[in-house]
């Protein structure tokens, strides 16, 4: 089941300014608002039930009531991981929910784009992104596939007039916020360039602009005073995923 930040990433288009305000209420008091009935949660954001009940069906649910089952599953599921906040059960945590979202993913889509694109290009927006970047670039040699990897901004912004819509480009990006990417990122969008991106499980400006999205989680826990540790072992997960979908891919046109 996909988590509600992905649901608006995947539905980013339909939802207005209004929707907005309504999922913004709704992220910050998850742990209440599966609480509320469609009139409180309409009181609660100051808009009307209609506005509630569009909403609900915009992000593919057949009303409120089974929205509301999600926000309490949703709810639930958070409840569970803050009780145990642990840095090696954070991390296990971390790759169950990367490998449950997987084997719910289909990535026949993105493996086609793999397939056809005349040059691919693998953009990392940090140290460990770019380690990914890598990785990947490593794997597809076997399938005769070459991927060039972009090391830094300025080198993707000197390539970005030399793409086309022959091409494909793979982003990825721990947040999907990173201010100096979305330029980029709008431009690829706007000149119809394809673009995957591999981003955290969170809405996030990235994953909007695109619609092959692939997700790692990966929650941040305190492991000394103001010190946070991410882990990127589930972004290694979902690439090493991806390559393997595209192994059957090629495999399964063999066949044909």
């Amino acid at each position: 089941m996909m988590q509600l930040e992905e649901l608006m990433n995947k539905h980013y288009k339909k939802l207005n300014e209004n929707d907005f305000h309504i999922l913004k209420y709704i992220l910050n008091h998850q742990d209440t608002c599966y609480k509320l009935g469609i009139n409180e949660l309409a009181k609660k954001c100051n808009v009307s039930r209609t506005s509630i009940l569009r909403l609900s069906q915009k992000l593919d649910f057949s009303g409120y009531s089974e929205f509301r089952v999600f926000l309490k599953w949703e709810a639930e599921k958070q409840e569970e991981e803050r009780e145990d906040c642990r840095s090696f059960e954070s991390l296990m945590r971390d790759m169950e929910s990367s490998i449950k979202y997987l084997k719910n993913t289909d990535m026949r889509n993105i493996c086609k784009l793999i397939d056809e694109a005349d040059r691919i290009f693998v953009y990392g927006s940090g140290t460990a992104q770019t380690s990914c970047a890598l990785e990947l670039q490593r794997m597809f040699i076997s399938q005769h596939r070459y991927l060039t990897v972009i090391r830094d901004q300025i080198e993707f912004e000197l390539m970005l007039p030399d793409l086309s819509t022959d091409d494909l480009i793979i982003i990825i990006s721990l947040s999907g916020e990173t201010p100096s990417l979305i330029p980029q990122a709008q431009t690829l969008s706007a000149r119809g360039i394809p673009f995957i991106s591999l981003t955290n499980l969170k809405n996030n400006l990235l994953a909007q602009l695109t619609p092959y999205n692939l997700y790692a989680t990966s929650q941040a826990v305190t492991v000394y005073p103001k010190t946070e540790l991410i882990a990127f072992a589930p972004f290694f997960l979902v690439g090493e995923a991806l390559f393997r979908s595209y192994v059957d891919y090629a495999e399964e046109k063999k066949i044909q």
